[in-house]
C-alpha cells in the first residue's frame, strides 16, 4: 500500500525523544493524509507525532473514526490540526462539542462566498503554494483530485463551525496572498473567538503548512504547542526585551 492509499498516516517521535503531545491532520479539499508527509516528519522530530486522516470532503465518517482511534491513549496536550475544509469540519467539531481536544491549529479557513473560478492545473497548483517542491509533489501525486479546491464547501460546515462557541485556544495560520481564501475575509472569523490569534503568513498562498515558507509555519506551531504545555493561557516563554 502506498502512503497515498494509508487511510491515516503516521509519523512517529524519534525513539530517543519522548512524545510532548498528539497532534491529529485534517486534509482539505482532494487531498489525503500523505500530503502532509514534511509537516509530520518535522513536528515529530520535535517530539510532537503526527497523525493524519483522509479527507472529511469525502468520507466525514471515516475521518471522524481516524482523528478519534488517533487521539485514544495517546498522551496530550491533544490537537486538531485542519487545512482549508479541513479546518472548517475541525472547527465545527469543537464547536458543536463532538470531540474533545485541548487546541486547534487552522490553515487556509475556507471563507464565505462562491468557490474560486475554473481554471487549468497549472493555476490550481500555484493558488495552493508557492513552494516548487509540493508544486512538483501534487503535479506528480495521482492520488490528489485535481480541481477539487474549486468545490463548494460542504452545506452546513460554516454553520457549524462558530468561532463564539469554540472555547479551546486556536492558532490560525492563513497566507496573506492566499486568493482561494483571501486574508481579509478570513480574519473576520477569528475575531469572534474567546482564545485565538491569527498568523499571517507574508506573501504565503492557501496551503499555509506546504508552503514555500513551511519551516516558519512549522516553528510557529511548534512555539504554539510548547506555551500550550503550560496550560491554555499559553503564557508567553520567549520574551522580547530590546
Amino acid at each position: 500500500m502506498t502512503l497515498a492509499q494509508q487511510p491515516v498516516q503516521t509519523w512517529p517521535q524519534p525513539p530517543a525523544v519522548a512524545a510532548r503531545g498528539t497532534l491529529v491532520v485534517v486534509p482539505g479539499r482532494g487531498e489525503h493524509p500523505g500530503v502532509y508527509e514534511r509537516f509530520g516528519l518535522r513536528l515529530a522530530a520535535d517530539g510532537y507525532p503526527v497523525h493524519a486522516v483522509p479527507d472529511p470532503v469525502r468520507d466525514g465518517a471515516a475521518a471522524l473514526d481516524g482523528v478519534r482511534a488517533a487521539l485514544a491513549d495517546r498522551p496530550g496536550p491533544h490537537v486538531l490540526v485542519g487545512s482549508d475544509t479541513g479546518a472548517l469540519w475541525a472547527a465545527g467539531l469543537v464547536a458543536e462539542g463532538e470531540l474533545a481536544v485541548d487546541a486547534l491549529v487552522l490553515a487556509g479557513l475556507p471563507v464565505p462566498g462562491p468557490p474560486v473560478a475554473a481554471g487549468s492545473w497549472e493555476e490550481e497548483v500555484a493558488a495552493r503554494t508557492a513552494c516548487p517542491t509540493h508544486q512538483g509533489r501534487l503535479t506528480a501525486d495521482p492520488a490528489l483530485r485535481r480541481g477539487a479546491i474549486q468545490e463548494p464547501v460542504p452545506d452546513g460546515w460554516a454553520d457549524r463551525a462558530r468561532a463564539a462557541a469554540i472555547t479551546v485556544p486556536v492558532l490560525g495560520l492563513h497566507g496573506g496572498d492566499d486568493a482561494i481564501s483571501p486574508f481579509g475575509v478570513a480574519r473576520a472569523w477569528y475575531g469572534d473567538l474567546p482564545s485565538g490569534r491569527l498568523v499571517r503568513i507574508t506573501g504565503g498562498r492557501h496551503d499555509a503548512l506546504n508552503d514555500q515558507t513551511h519551516r516558519t509555519a512549522a516553528a510557529t506551531v511548534v512555539l504554539f504547542l510548547e506555551q500550550l504545555r503550560s496550560g491554555p493561557e499559553l503564557a508567553p516563554i520567549a520574551v522580547e526585551v530590546r
